[in-house]
């Protein structure tokens, strides 16, 4: 791999961060928030890619799987909590969560 194919993906992997994080920041619905939140983790598990097949290593393999566990385990909790919040006090958006007393 050459140093500009590395500079093309972690490129793209800052792009798809930075969509994500604005993904995260404009929109209240707590379902569009978690899919962001993906979109986040899916950045540096790119640039982890590009980085250990620049270096030649595994690393940046092992260090993908450790972002896709790391992301399963953010889906399943955040469902969990979606469902709990929608079926417990009927709320859609994270702007009502703040204003939820029990």
């Amino acid at each position: 791999m050459s140093g500009t194919t590395l500079v093309l993906l972690l490129a793209l992997a800052g792009g798809i961060f930075a969509t994500g994080f604005f993904g995260l920041l404009a929109r209240r619905a707590i379902l569009f928030q978690l899919i962001s939140l993906e979109m986040m983790l899916a950045g540096p598990a790119l640039a982890f890619l590009a980085g250990g097949a620049f270096h030649g290593s595994q690393q940046g393999q092992a260090m993908f799987i450790l972002v896709i566990i790391l992301a399963a385990a953010e889906v399943a909790l955040g469902l969990a909590l979606y469902l709990a919040l929608r079926r417990g006090a009927d709320v859609e958006d994270s702007d009502t969560i703040a204003g939820l007393k029990h």
